[in-house]
């Protein structure tokens, strides 16, 4: 990815993402120079072509904390970083959006966390991001904002630049009153919120939700989707988040990676049956879920090792908060536990990677998987499950998903369980292991096509054209 630096900061662009990071990373070469590529992701992915093809901005911290680097061009993108100080790193990120929003969103899997410290930087925060939006956007353009960690900038924007049409995109749930009412700052939220022209939520659930929170904590005027809001009409409904599905098929289908998959068979001691698990380490995965599930099958004779082996991958995540070292070292001591009273060796019964994949690998470790078993107590849509479907050219596989993902309300022929539900989880495990083929084909041929044509570029066009038709 070519780039200018130092350029100075253009105030003419049509369309602008706002974001937490940049759609590049920096890195250091083996001499010491360092540049930026771009970040591997859905998001960039989706947005870069919407961005870069209208000469348009992407406004974003570099990841890095202190001083901001000078605004640059990389990709056909206006790069605009904004700074964050450490301690704004510790307490607008760390703080208020993943140890407050973060389990706020997902149903209080873990107990959220309210200090006014880390509120009072989120605002400020938020500030710094309107600011920099305001001032690369060009004369009536497209501001598109992104994620909880940004909820206050359509408000603040707006104060800004009356003149903008602003969208913005939850890609994480959004929960119901009863839930939401606990966050102190319940009213600032929804205000801010209320700023933008359209807000787009992964489910219709969640839609709902925040329509009722706005007629609920407001009293304003709601008709179906839409508030009524200082003479405006907002918007809200669903715009289910997809992958780039041809890219992923292709990739799956290369020489390599079905070597490479051949050969992940042949380390694994040729099992009879490959079950998968891959997530971001976190509390919402329900990873110790599936191997209870496991664990018990293994336990009750149902199944055997090491004719039917766990590959669980744990992407390392938050590493410096201790809920997630010790959900780490709780995991470990799980699979530790199967391990040594059902390995042999001939090889354990549970593989497990506490590390991070390249797009090869995991493309090759879904096309050796018989069963992906996907278990999150709660996910805005879960795009691994997707990954898995795109992956099986062959039609083969079986998708183990929760019904509390919201990719569950699209891949209908996935096996669905109640994670909450052990047992429940070991039998629709069990009969994915045991489908008939010509089951499978057929379950995984519906997913395909269904994914196929609801594609990343579906959700990013689908969402503009509905944001542009609001002016």
């Amino acid at each position: 990815m070519s780039e200018t630096a130092g350029t100075q900061v253009r105030a003419d662009s049509p369309v602008v993402v706002v974001a937490n990071r940049l759609p590049v990373d920096q890195v250091t070469d083996a001499d010491g120079t360092t540049r930026y590529q771009r970040s591997p992701g859905g998001l960039v992915t989706a947005l870069e072509p919407f961005v870069a093809g209208r000469g348009g901005a992407w406004v974003g911290w570099s990841g890095a904390a202190g001083d901001a680097p000078e605004p640059f061009e990389s990709g056909g993108m206006q790069l605009v970083p904004v700074p964050l100080s450490a301690e704004e790193v510790d307490r607008y990120y760390e703080g208020f959006s993943n140890a407050s929003l973060w389990p706020l969103y997902h149903d209080v899997v873990e107990k959220p966390e309210y200090q006014r410290s880390w509120w009072n930087s989120y605002v400020e925060v938020n500030k710094r991001f309107a600011d920099r939006a305001a001032e690369v956007a060009g004369e009536g353009a497209v501001v598109w904002v992104h994620d909880y960690q940004l909820q206050l900038v359509p408000a603040l924007l707006r104060q800004r630049r009356p003149d903008l049409t602003i969208g913005f995109f939850l890609h994480i749930p959004f929960p119901p009153f009863e839930l939401f009412t606990q966050l102190p700052w319940r009213s600032a939220i929804i205000e801010g919120l209320l700023g933008a022209d359209l807000i787009g939520f992964q489910q219709p659930a969640g839609a709902t939700n925040f329509v009722n929170l706005a007629h609920r904590l407001h009293d304003l005027p709601t008709e179906g989707s839409t508030v009524r809001y200082e003479g405006r009409t907002v918007t809200a409904k669903s715009f289910p988040i997809s992958i780039d599905v041809s890219s992923f098929d292709e990739l799956a289908r290369t020489p390599e990676v079905l070597a490479r998959a051949a050969e992940i068979r042949e380390e694994l001691g040729r099992p009879d049956k490959i079950v998968l698990g891959v997530d971001r380490l976190d509390y919402t995965k329900g990873i110790g879920v599936r191997l209870e599930a496991f664990g018990e099958l293994l336990d009750d004779g149902a199944i055997e090792a090491p004719g039917t082996v766990l590959v669980q991958v744990a992407t390392p995540s938050r590493e410096r908060v201790e809920h997630y070292v010790t959900m780490r070292e709780t995991i470990e001591q799980q699979v530790g536990h199967i391990n040594g009273l059902h390995g042999s060796t001939a090889g354990p019964a549970v593989q497990y990677f506490n590390q991070s994949m390249p797009r090869e690998e995991l493309a090759a470790l879904y096309r050796a998987a018989d069963v992906m078993l996907v278990t999150p107590y709660r996910d805005g849509m879960n795009l691994v499950a997707k990954e898995y479907v795109a992956a099986r050219g062959d039609d083969q596989g079986v998708l183990v998903l929760s019904e509390f993902a919201g990719a569950a309300a699209e891949l209908t022929q996935a096996l669905l369980v109640n994670p909450h539900d052990i047992d429940g989880v070991k039998t629709q495990l069990l009969r994915a292991l045991r489908m008939e083929p010509a089951e499978a084909a057929e379950r995984m041929r519906s997913m395909r096509a269904h994914i196929t044509e609801h594609d990343l570029d579906h959700w990013a066009n689908s969402f503009i054209e509905s944001l542009q038709a609001q002016v």
